[in-house]
């Protein structure tokens, strides 16, 4: 089959290709590089304004005082002339419902043109859309990336970027693709769970990961156990990030004899593996049910990953707590205590490092992932 992968999100749609291409498809990635990631992709259409540091900031002037987005104009003109090369494929995919960054209006007219030169759209639940933005607000699970939100209104500045999931124009875009798309797929527990009960929801498929490129590096633990947390602070408050830092201000007082912290802001992905490559505890994020691009990778290199992993994802693949990963909630002391654990128990380390990669290769294969995806988009 012919196939255009629209959108990447930390590598996900790179290693569905890869997956794809060994089952003999022919794929095409169109994306704008996921943002200071750069991830690689067949077609850029990546903002030159996003690119430049100035006119990023002049930009941000223009939301700010004129209420438009430069970005998301510029967006629309380089996707528009890329159109042409779009037709002729059997399926066409969306990372999420605002794939393309455009204004939902703009974006909808370019999504018609796309579908009519097309046989199939799909659509990814993978990061905030209106669905799972709709379902945390209703406060419907423990917790989620608008915790943070929820007990304090006054950080509505740092959810914009959710929260336009709630406004008209998206609700008008999310209703177009449900009309329009031949169904929604999810790829983790934190966007399975909102879209349980609609009528165009087609499944879990869950993340693919290139075991053949990451190697598996059985944890040595000579003097120090490394643990690592690299932050984005674009997503700091989203992902409970604050109360890492507490915790490990903790263990560094308490086991600065036995741990090295190394803790880092807004790398680009290349830099950022350098650094966690030589860990042993990999600190990830604390409002989630599931693991995310970032700690999959991680495990499947052997990490011990502080992560989503929660009991509908243990029940889901039928784990045992603190086999595979270790689940993290909004509680330092609760953190301290499983750091501790593992601090005091480096024999708990190796265990869950082994489990770790065993997981990822039974659950997450890549080409086992690409022929889920060709079942659900083929059925």
């Amino acid at each position: 089959m012919k196939i255009l992968l629209v959108g990447e999100y930390s590598r996900l749609h790179s290693s569905l290709k890869e997956g794809l291409v060994k089952l003999g498809h022919e794929v095409t990635i169109v994306s704008s590089g996921d943002g200071m990631k750069k991830f690689k992709t067949d077609i850029n259409f990546n903002s030159k304004i996003k690119a430049s540091f100035v006119l990023n900031k002049l930009n941000s002037l223009c939301i700010r005082y004129l209420n438009t987005d430069c970005i998301k104009i510029e967006n629309a003109y380089r996707f528009k002339k890329l159109l042409p090369q779009f037709q002729g494929f059997d399926i066409v995919q969306l990372i999420n419902e605002d794939a393309l960054f455009i204004e939902p209006e703009k974006q909808i007219t370019i999504l018609e043109h796309l579908i009519s030169q097309n046989k199939k759209l799909f659509v990814l639940c993978c990061g905030d859309d209106f669905t799972s933005v709709n379902y945390y607000l209703n406060d419907n699970l423990k917790y989620s990336i608008l915790t943070p939100y929820l007990k304090d209104n006054s950080l509505k500045d740092r959810f914009v970027f959710s929260l336009k999931y709630t406004t008209k124009p998206y609700k008008k875009l999310h209703t177009f693709l449900k009309l329009n798309s031949s169904g929604k797929i999810a790829t983790d527990m934190d966007y399975h769970l909102p879209m349980q009960e609609q009528p165009n929801y087609l499944g879990l498929i869950a993340n693919p990961i290139n075991t053949d490129k990451l190697t598996y590096c059985k944890p040595v633990i000579s003097s120090k156990i490394n643990i690592f947390l690299g932050i984005n602070t674009h997503s700091k408050i989203k992902k409970g990030i604050t109360f890492f830092e507490k915790a490990l201000a903790v263990i560094e007082d308490k086991y600065s004899e036995k741990v090295a912290i190394k803790i880092t802001e807004n790398l680009p992905y290349s830099d950022y593996i350098k650094i966690y490559n030589k860990a042993h505890i990999l600190l990830d994020q604390v409002y989630a049910y599931d693991q995310g691009y970032n700690a999959l990778e991680a495990m499947a290199k052997g990490k011990v990953v502080f992560t989503g992993a929660e009991q509908e994802w243990l029940t889901h693949y039928k784990l045992e707590e603190d086999t595979v990963a270790i689940n993290t909630l909004p509680d330092v002391d609760y953190l301290v205590q499983k750091l501790e654990w593992l601090i005091l128990n480096p024999e708990n380390i190796l265990e869950i490092s082994k489990n770790a990669r065993q997981f990822i290769e039974d659950e997450h294969d890549y080409i086992a992932s690409a022929k889920k995806y060709i079942n659900t988009w083929t059925r």
